[in-house]
């Protein structure tokens, strides 16, 4: 099968890099190393390593939260974020860092409030966004994102 006909997706159990089959119901797909599904329909927390992992390996776009636990409105921010991820995957990978675990990332990407958000496709920033948003941001990066031939929409 041609290199063109899969799409890389990184687990968010194991952080194995995955080549699924673009012609095949991402949504049942497993990884080949834990066998835990590659898409949950929940955001992955990850810290900074594993959050690079995502962003580097992955063929999808990443859609990133970077918030902080006594942040109000990053709680506020939180089942937006969660119902996106519902809705959205696989078409998009959902992850959170934590801030105060991951300050030097946040730093390197010059976060300077939060909730900050942030779509990475093919490794680096395709869009952010400071503050609260709602669904139809993220929605719409989905849709600008994402590959055309990557995972079809949930059905």
């Amino acid at each position: 099968m041609a290199r063109e006909s899969r799409m890389r997706v990184v687990c968010p159990h194991c952080d194995a890099v995955n080549n699924v089959p673009a012609g095949r119901p991402a949504q049942a797909a497993k990884c080949g190393r834990c066998h835990e599904k590659l898409f949950t329909g929940r955001p992955a927390a990850l810290d900074a390593a594993r959050f690079r992992k995502h962003v580097g390996a992955s063929d999808i776009p990443v859609i990133a939260d970077f918030w902080a636990a006594w942040c109000g409105p990053c709680r506020a921010m939180a089942p937006i974020f969660e119902r996106a991820a519902a809705e959205l995957e696989p078409r998009a990978r959902f992850v959170k860092v934590d801030v105060d675990a991951n300050q030097s990332l946040a730093a390197e990407l010059g976060v300077q409030g939060i909730p900050a958000l942030f779509v990475f496709s093919g490794g680096t920033v395709a869009a952010r966004h400071a503050g609260v948003a709602d669904s139809a941001l993220l929605r719409d990066w989905t849709r600008r994102f994402a590959a055309k031939d990557a995972a079809p929409e949930k059905t």
